[in-house]
């Protein structure tokens, strides 16, 4: 199937042009950036008002919501040097609660496509202070068919990616993707496998375990059970962020937000067998996001509940495949490290 880019990857693009509009006195026809999956991004450039260019969105054959949008970027340039702020523009949301991966009040462009951004402002003007504005045609009608009101991100869509790349999320192709990888990492080592859900998840458990290579299993927690038992392998490590990992742990084996939550109610009920005081359960359930309720639970002095969680989801994978492995569960995330 047929990869895209992100968000993040049109809105670098975008201010890449909006600079080099800039500095040469003429919009650019097409720019070239460098992701960090090390892949070339190559878009056409439409020209908008002064200084503000536009990149259309293509996810490939990936069912992304945005996909043939425009997003733009502007880059304002200040005097002197100094560093690059974020601005958001119409149809990109702002961060109005904590928990999220910025505080509240900073403009919804994830870490990543800042870095991304801030790349290629540099690549033009080295030391130039700078605020880059990003927008999204109609991206604040789009939000509200999105978790980001859930979430607390309001007037707009979040700038989002990782490697720069959308993979196409088909079922049949994706379950395909992670056979055929548990196949290759069991004729390396049959004896153990480590399963994680994505890229940042394998950067994390690798930097911990730097000659472990795991299997990508994306939401498919039970599929990738399945599989790895039927190809003999005898005990698995699964790893990764609490904002998945707590889902596993209340018995769910396909952890896509389409098929449900959960999250706060395993935090709480393993609080509650710990004695916790309601009060602290329910400020626990007022988080939005996993990530909130990390700090939250440990300056109460109920960090052992990520160890809870984690035998908890270990108990619900070795049911799933009927003690046909043993399977450790491994919590990456500042606050809540925790095994299982």
């Amino acid at each position: 199937m047929r990869e895209g880019f992100t968000t993040g990857s049109c809105a670098a693009a975008a201010a890449l042009a909006s600079c080099l509009w800039r500095r040469d006195g003429e919009c650019p026809a097409k720019v070239e950036i460098v992701l960090p999956a090390g892949r070339v991004f190559s878009p056409a450039i439409l020209q908008r008002e002064a200084y503000t260019c536009g990149v259309i969105k293509d996810s490939g054959d990936d069912p992304d919501i945005t996909d043939g949008c425009e997003v733009r970027a502007s880059v304002d340039l200040r005097d002197g040097d100094g560093e690059i702020t974020f601005r958001a523009g119409e149809g990109v949301g702002t961060i109005t609660l904590p928990g999220m991966k910025l505080p509240p009040g900073e403009a919804a462009i994830n870490p990543v496509p800042r870095r991304m951004i801030a790349q290629a402002v540099r690549g033009v003007y080295p030391a130039r202070a700078a605020q880059v504005t990003v927008s999204i045609a109609g991206g604040e009608a789009l939000a509200k068919k999105t978790f980001n009101p859930r979430l607390g991100v309001v007037g707009g869509l979040s700038v989002l990616g990782t490697s720069g790349i959308v993979r196409p999320m088909s079922e049949e192709a994706l379950t395909a993707s992670i056979a055929l990888e548990i196949s290759v990492r069991c004729a390396m080592d049959s004896d153990r496998l480590a399963l994680v859900f994505g890229n940042q998840g394998e950067a994390a458990l690798q930097r911990r375990f730097p000659r472990l290579t795991p299997v990508q299993m994306s939401n498919f927690v039970g599929f990738a059970l399945d599989e790895a038992v039927r190809q003999g392998v005898p005990r698995l490590l699964l790893a990764g962020h609490p904002g998945k990992l707590v889902k596993v742990a209340g018995g769910n084996m396909q952890t896509h937000s389409q098929y449900g939550d959960g999250r706060r109610e395993a935090v709480i009920s393993q609080l509650a067998l710990m004695g916790a005081p309601p009060s602290l359960c329910q400020r626990v359930y007022a988080c939005v996001t996993t990530s909130a309720m990390i700090p939250l639970i440990g300056e109460s002095g109920y960090g052992g509940v990520w160890t809870r969680m984690a035998n908890a989801a270990a108990q619900y994978c070795e049911a799933r495949i009927r003690g046909a492995a043993k399977i450790d569960v491994l919590f990456l995330g500042e606050g809540c490290a925790a095994l299982g």
